[in-house]
């Protein structure tokens, strides 16, 4: 049920990024106001999203070793961009009182969640 919960996450954040990019960048004042900016934030959050979703949903059906291979690799990304917000407020640490800060929860929880299925 954990990776299942991770795996909508992913494919959440996907599907919004792909249809309205603009949404994923807005509780962070960054506005995608280019057709380039638009193309890297469907790349980066909607195919990278969706992406995750679909190995996670493959590591359900998979092999035990397959399983957890996904599952540690999903988990250390996710703890990677938990560890860069927090590197990030030794040097601006305003933001983190945000949505970073929200963010950083919700990746460090998620991170957890899928170690606790390994």
């Amino acid at each position: 049920m954990a990776v299942v919960v991770v795996a909508i996450f992913f494919a959440g954040m996907g599907i919004v990024a792909l249809v309205r990019p603009a949404v994923v960048w807005a509780p962070f004042g960054v506005a995608p106001t280019t057709a380039e900016s638009r193309n890297e934030v469907r790349a980066v959050y909607g195919g990278f999203g969706l992406a995750v979703a679909a190995l996670l949903f493959a590591a359900e059906a998979g092999t035990a070793d397959f399983r957890d291979g996904v599952l540690v690799s999903v988990a250390v990304a996710l703890g990677g961009m938990a560890a860069g917000r927090l590197l990030g407020a030794l040097v601006e640490p305003k933001p983190l009182l945000g949505m970073p800060g929200f963010f950083l929860v919700v990746e460090a929880a998620l991170a957890g969640l899928l170690l606790t299925a390994v």
